[in-house]
């Protein structure tokens, strides 16, 4: 099991036995290692041992794309009560955020990626989470084994993909009275075909969030927002299919 050891306003992913060589001195890590426990260089730099959290992942999952920004999750768990024992059909796992968030509330998450290598480095990633009794990772494309999915009766269904529409269609047949559908999309013309799929595929309460987020400057003259940027990454789409 990975930790992160924080000191000196930066922090390392090690793993037990580890050795890292920086600026602030040599860091072995012991075998036996726990959270909690301070570990010195040998310049006598200090490090405490923390267990990975969920925003964590974030800045520590090996990456093989952008990968979905935690105000994102955080609106998809808030908007769809995803709890223990949710059964959630993901599709466009990519460094594997999400599903690896999803995993870390108790659902039982199925993930499909289209590209192989990207789909081992996600299984990777859901080792180090300890999402991986959680998460099964599979390298597909979930429009071809939509068949075979309909009736699994999910409780959750979560799209991050190109082709989502083609998805959509068929959600009632995903879904399971009273479950949800998230749909993240980059563009607004995806957003606006993903809503009418939505809607003519016998969705309801279908609504569609701008994901917008502005840092706070907190200074001695006063606050104000930040100038750095209006902090857009996409839009979510939600649905959920009638009882």
């Amino acid at each position: 099991m990975a930790y992160l050891f924080v000191g000196e306003g930066r922090e390392y992913l090690l793993e037990p036995g580890e050795t890292l060589e920086s600026d602030l001195g040599i860091l072995e890590v012991p075998e036996g290692v726990a959270a909690g426990e301070t570990v010195e260089t040998h310049l006598g730099t200090e490090f405490v041992a923390r267990e990975l959290r969920g925003p964590d992942l974030f800045h520590h999952f090996e990456r093989t794309g952008a990968p979905m920004m935690p105000r994102d999750i955080g609106l998809v768990m808030g908007h769809t009560g995803v709890k223990q024992g949710d059964h959630v059909l993901d599709a466009g796992t990519g460094t594997g955020v999400l599903a690896a968030s999803l995993g870390r509330a108790g659902a039982e998450v199925l993930s499909y990626e289209q590209d192989p290598e990207f789909a081992e480095v996600a299984r990777e990633n859901m080792e180090l989470g300890s999402v991986a009794d959680a998460v099964e990772v599979r390298a597909g494309d979930v429009t071809e084994e939509i068949d075979e999915l309909t009736g699994s009766a999910f409780d959750l269904v979560t799209l991050d993909t190109a082709d989502a529409p083609t998805v959509v269609a068929r959600a009632p047949e995903l879904l399971a009275p009273g479950g949800f559908l998230a749909v993240y999309s980059p563009f607004v013309e995806a957003t606006s075909e993903v809503v009418e799929t939505a809607r003519e595929a016998g969705l309801e309460e279908v609504e569609s969030l701008e994901t917008i987020q502005r840092e706070m400057d907190v200074g001695d003259r006063g606050t104000r927002p930040s100038t750095a940027g209006v902090g857009h990454t996409g839009y979510l789409t939600f649905a959920r299919n009638p009882v």
